[in-house]
């Protein structure tokens, strides 16, 4: 089925990866008021059911930020981490002292979803303006749980979701430490054609 995304849909996606990236490396550096970069990101399409696989598959422990999108194009948007990389992330954007494990204080997840928030806006606002679709998020939730758990949760809670996700690879630099986590934006069946149609490129199904 992806091989209906042409070329020039797919370059049109990295873009606002890239757009996406700069924007919320320049919003992190504003919250912690120092220089945090984030590296090229590495966008792919790929089937609902493969998001999981990504992460490390379905019994994988992930720290996740989710949220639903709203407005003309809606979806749901994850972002993804292993415990060990929100671990150093908090440590290196904070400076919290954590400890090993999968435990974090409310403090920690308050930060943790923080952060989420504003890469996923990041995100949003710029695929929001790159489309000129009115889209905005809802408050987010953060989950500490197994994969496949996380994302059966959320199509219990915001019902059944589009078969195909949008895969944003995503690296982020202090100095030379690096923290990775992926980002998922799974939007509901009709979006995609929305998105597309918005910028002139209507989405073929031959």
């Amino acid at each position: 089925m992806f091989n209906r995304f042409e070329v020039f849909q797919m370059d049109v996606l990295k873009e606002v990866g890239n757009i996406g990236a700069g924007n919320a490396a320049t919003a992190l550096s504003q919250l912690l008021n120092r220089p945090i970069d984030m590296g090229v990101p590495t966008v792919q399409m790929l089937p609902f059911e493969e998001v999981a696989e990504k992460v490390g598959g379905d019994e994988r422990i992930v720290v996740t930020v989710f949220l639903r999108v709203e407005g003309e194009a809606p979806g749901n948007l994850f972002f993804m981490m292993t415990p060990e990389a929100a671990k150093m992330l908090l440590n290196r954007l904070t400076g919290f002292d954590l400890k090993e494990g999968l435990d974090f204080t409310d403090m920690e997840q308050s930060a943790l979803s923080e952060i989420g928030n504003i890469l996923a806006g990041s995100y949003l606002s710029s695929l929001a303006d790159f489309t000129k679709l009115s889209m905005y998020p809802t408050v987010p939730g953060l989950a500490i749980d197994m994969a496949g758990a996380i994302l059966s949760y959320g199509l219990l809670q915001f019902g059944e979701m589009g078969d195909a996700a949008l895969l944003i690879d995503t690296s982020f630099f202090e100095g030379e430490d690096q923290v990775e986590g992926q980002f998922f934006l799974i939007p509901d069946p009709p979006s995609f054609a929305k998105i597309f149609e918005s910028l002139g490129v209507p989405l073929s199904y031959d």
